[in-house]
């Protein structure tokens, strides 16, 4: 990275000290590598012992949604990751994890790699994702737990059927981001008899996991303890996000069936219910919800929103800013997904759902990132498999062609950035298509400025 640092060294500090490793650095900058031999080989003496809430780790977030912070783990949050994964799983001294998730992340660096060295559990280490040898490398080497994060499944059910598919160990895959469309298609045709979908952000207190494959769950809220004695809860959201207040003046838990905000109640000195937030306490802050329940508590918000169902069961019903209002109803993207990947037309395409701002118009009209490459997607098809599987305003009113759907390095979709670039010809040299009557058309410069200035109706 040595010339992107040389392009903007101007704007840096004057002061600032700039370091280089291998290569002839540049004048003024040291070479690291001469820095370091001259220094003694030896450890210094460490005088004062690591205590249980002392700062293990900074973990940076995805950045799904803006600019990555930076998350605090302390000691006591590490071990008690570590050893919930590996009582909640039931992993024995025998069992191997598979490991091929960013080292820099939550799932990779501390659920991945804990067992190992918290219990001993072997953990097999890939540098990168592969989609074609995942399971030949659970093969080779006796891997019985597999771990995945965000899109990955979608990758490996994209690979051409092989035998190996199934002749593996695996009798356990963790991780977290499997959509409920493509969960029982791994199920049936990687054979993987459990899978462990978890729940939690890294910054935050409220963390879940679905220990018994009841498909799509990604947790659950026991209904024999009374509601007051559980750490975390579901509580009505108002149509923006914002948490709903009852006359009293505390947030109201919700019932089977209705949509609400995640949260998990503070409480300082309790080690699974501690809040450490980030490093910037401003950034931590935005997080927090005072006087929940009662007067004086204070609860950690997720961001994201769960609907439980008479049993306890927890599901995703949208992430925030999954879901878009428009014609006067909410519309879930993850519907729009399920229904558009239902159709024969998408295939095994990836599709990713958004809603994109029109001048002049409330709310936000649906558009739809297809990755089709070769560009053969059945236009004609697709619209009426959706117009069959969706109420009229949930139907995406564009299509967006891409070569591949964007993530960040941890398989997270990039659904802003989409928003961000909306439908404008001009800006996207991608195909672009406009849903006219029963068909899409391509969106021509003259298209775009006909739909800004409200003269094609939508």
């Amino acid at each position: 990275m040595a010339d992107a640092v040389a392009e903007v060294r101007s704007q840096l500090p004057a002061d600032m000290k700039l370091f280089q490793l291998n290569g002839t650095p540049a004048p003024g900058v040291l070479d690291f590598g001469a820095e370091m031999e001259r220094h003694p080989p030896d450890y210094p003496l460490v005088t004062d012992p690591p205590h249980y809430k002392d700062t293990l780790l900074y973990i940076y977030t995805s950045g799904t949604t803006g600019m990555p912070k930076a998350a605090v783990l302390p000691n006591s949050k590490y071990l008690l990751i570590v050893l919930a994964t590996v009582h909640m799983l039931g992993l024995k001294w025998w069992d191997r994890m598979y490991n091929p998730l960013p080292m820099y992340h939550t799932a990779g660096g501390v659920v991945g790699t804990g067992a190992a060295l918290v219990e001993g559990i072997p953990s097999v280490v890939r540098p990168r994702f592969s989609a074609s040898n995942y399971w030949t490398d659970c093969i080779n080497y006796q891997c019985t737990v597999a771990q995945y994060i965000g899109e990955m499944c979608r990758y490996l059910l994209a690979q051409p059927p092989r035998p190996t598919d199934a002749q593996h160990r695996v009798r356990i895959m963790v991780g977290n981001g499997m959509r409920p469309a493509i969960w029982q298609n791994i199920v049936d045709r990687f054979k993987v008899p459990q899978i462990n979908e978890i729940y939690g952000a890294t910054e935050g207190n409220a963390n879940i996991i679905n220990v018994d494959n009841t498909v799509g769950a990604v947790g659950f809220l026991p209904k024999i303890l009374p509601a007051s004695a559980l750490p975390i809860a579901v509580v009505r959201v108002d149509e923006q996000g914002a948490l709903v207040r009852g006359p009293d003046g505390f947030c109201i838990r919700c019932d089977p069936g209705e949509t609400g905000m995640f949260i998990g109640l503070i409480a300082q000195g309790n080690a699974s219910r501690e809040y450490y937030g980030y490093v910037d306490k401003t950034d931590s802050n935005k997080k927090l919800e005072r006087d929940v329940f009662r007067k004086g508590d204070a609860a950690f918000v997720s961001g994201d929103l769960l609907v439980g169902d008479e049993l306890g069961y927890l599901y995703f019903r949208d992430r925030t800013g999954d879901t878009y209002r428009w014609k006067g109803e909410n519309v879930s993207t993850g519907e729009v997904e399920n229904a558009l990947s239902a159709s024969p037309a998408l295939g095994n395409r990836e599709v990713v759902v958004y809603g994109v701002s029109i001048p002049a118009n409330e709310g936000r009209a649906g558009m739809a990132a297809v990755a089709d490459p070769a560009r053969a997607l059945e236009l004609a098809r697709l619209a009426r498999d959706v117009d069959d599987a969706l109420p009229s305003y949930a139907r995406p009113l564009f299509l967006r062609l891409v070569d591949d759907i964007d993530i960040t390095s941890t398989f997270k979709l990039k659904k802003l950035q989409y928003q961000k670039e909306g439908f404008d010809p001009d800006v996207i040299r991608e195909p672009l298509y406009f849903r006219a009557g029963a068909q899409f058309v391509p969106v021509t410069s003259e298209l775009f400025k006909d739909i800004c200035s409200g003269r094609v109706k939508l």
